[in-house]
């Protein structure tokens, strides 16, 4: 059974930093893509970045390009999320997930609140 474990979420004022986790289970994150989405209040879930298998290359959402910097350790089979200059617009639940493709993510984690104050 596949498990991805979101942790690193929290409260932070605009400009800080947070680091996010994921920890996966019954899957090597090294031969799928796993990426990051979010879901503002009230808003649709939308991509933020992904990291493909093998190779890590490394796609971004515009609003994350240059401030997130996503990355996995394959020895702790734990994808990360670094997050800069973190603006309120920011503030949303971040979910981890991870697919054969880009286009099919077939496991979710539970998500962590991120929230960025003014």
């Amino acid at each position: 059974q596949v498990q991805l474990e979101e942790s690193g979420g929290g409260l932070v004022q605009a400009g800080g930093s947070l680091r996010l986790s994921c920890a996966t289970s019954g899957r090597t994150i090294s031969n799928y893509f796993m990426g990051w989405f979010r879901q503002p209040l009230g808003k649709e879930r939308e991509f933020v970045a992904y990291i493909r298998g093998g190779d890590s290359a490394t796609w971004y959402a515009d609003f994350a390009e240059g401030r997130f910097t996503i990355s996995r350790d394959n020895a702790k089979n734990t994808v990360y999320l670094q997050m800069n200059r973190l603006m309120p617009e920011d503030t949303a639940i971040y979910y981890c997930a991870s697919g054969p493709i880009v286009s099919r993510w077939d496991y979710w984690g539970q998500g962590t609140q991120v929230t960025v104050s003014s």
